[in-house]
């Protein structure tokens, strides 16, 4: 128990030297690849930033992974998103990488073999068309589960508001 609450330089030396040196790695690698190495599009983005997290995590933490080690997993990690976003022009590659939208509801129709597939329960629903500030299913344009998880509310301004059939391209409707 006490070993828990003992300061050891050398390893404190070696936490914080690698500290540094991922953290600029994560730096500089994520202003090469881009914004998107972090953001939460598709499965594998979200993948890729759980990757670069437990390499950090490795790297920092553990004394049998080194900083060198920690670089070239993180360059690894990195190197393989851009090309799977670079892949992702082609659609079977897509296919395999991205999740599909999906429409939970068209107008204020509720599409509850949509709702089972997402696994989202009514109750979710009507509080995400609460956080958009809908006061009756009559303004609801459409709801789409989207492909990150999150649930996007489109809904009515005024009663002449349309829905562009554009932003739907790509929403599963069943």
């Amino acid at each position: 128990m006490t070993e828990l609450l003992q300061l050891n330089i050398p390893t404190t030396y070696r936490i914080i030297l690698s500290a540094v040196g991922i953290y600029i790695m994560v730096i500089l690698f994520t202003r090469i690849a881009g914004k998107r190495s972090f953001s939460k599009m598709s499965s594998f983005d979200f993948a890729m930033t759980v990757a670069v997290g437990s390499v950090i995590a490795s790297t920092i933490l553990s004394p049998s992974v080194n900083l060198i080690d920690g670089i070239v997993g993180l360059a690894s990690i990195y190197c393989l998103q851009i090309a799977v976003a670079i892949g992702r022009r082609l659609n079977f590659i897509k296919r395999i990488v991205d999740n599909s939208p999906l429409l939970l509801m068209d107008g204020k129709e509720i599409i509850h073999d949509n709702l089972k597939k997402a696994r989202v329960t009514e109750s979710d629903l009507r509080s995400k068309l609460r956080e958009a500030n809908v006061a009756s299913t009559e303004e609801v344009l459409a709801v789409v589960f989207e492909s990150t998880g999150d649930i996007s509310v489109l809904h009515k301004n005024d009663e002449d508001t349309q829905l562009d059939d554009w932003l739907l391209k790509g929403v599963n409707r069943s």
